[in-house]
């Protein structure tokens, strides 16, 4: 979700613009310093502007929030739609990870600046949780057809677990991730995605 200084002819809708423009300032700075004037000025218009379509930045927050929760949560419904079975568990991971590298500020907003912001947000990120959980769980049950349900539940709460972690490496680019570099870390994420999968292998 990326704004430039002029406004496209096939620009979003202008709560969506309000949405993509805090998104940028809540992932280069602490949400709670972000005031609505600030994201009035890089959405380029007034704050009243704002204000008619959401009653407070902690809303903003939590639409941006919803948004980015449910285009994750769609790809990767798609990527469990299209998986084969038997085929490596691995290259859905990394390919989730490559997407939230794409949503880079969206991403970073989602798992790392919006965390304690509010009792919304902390809701939301639980329910995005379980849903990812889920749809993890129904990946490696078409991956693995004689899986269990109780090992495909601990099966996918460790790949949950391993793509927040690589997600959050990757979009504060810490000494593991700058260590690594990106294709490095990817491989590693990729076969530690299959060591979770697969442990016999």
């Amino acid at each position: 979700m990326t704004t430039s200084g002029t406004r496209a002819a096939h620009r979003p809708s202008r709560k969506q613009w309000v949405i993509e423009a805090a998104t940028e300032l809540f992932a280069t700075q602490p949400p709670d310093e972000v005031t609505v004037a600030d994201i009035a000025a890089r959405a380029e218009m007034t704050s009243a502007a704002v204000y008619y379509h959401f009653s407070s930045k902690d809303q903003v927050l939590a639409e941006g929030m919803r948004a980015f929760a449910t285009a994750l949560r769609e790809q990767l419904q798609a990527l469990t739609e299209t998986h084969e079975p038997g085929s490596d568990v691995g290259a859905a991971v990394t390919t989730l990870l490559a997407w939230l590298g794409e949503h880079r500020s969206a991403a970073t907003v989602f798992f790392v600046s919006s965390a304690g912001m509010s009792q919304e947000a902390e809701a939301l990120r639980q329910e995005s949780r379980s849903e990812l959980l889920d749809g993890l769980v129904r990946l490696i049950r078409k991956a693995r057809t004689s899986v269990t349900d109780a090992e495909a539940a601990v099966i996918g709460l460790g790949l949950l677990a391993l793509l927040e972690t690589a997600a959050i490496s990757q979009v504060r680019g810490d000494d593991v991730y700058r260590s690594l570099g990106h294709r490095s870390f990817v491989r590693e994420v990729d076969a530690l995605a299959e060591r979770i999968a697969d442990p016999a292998t």
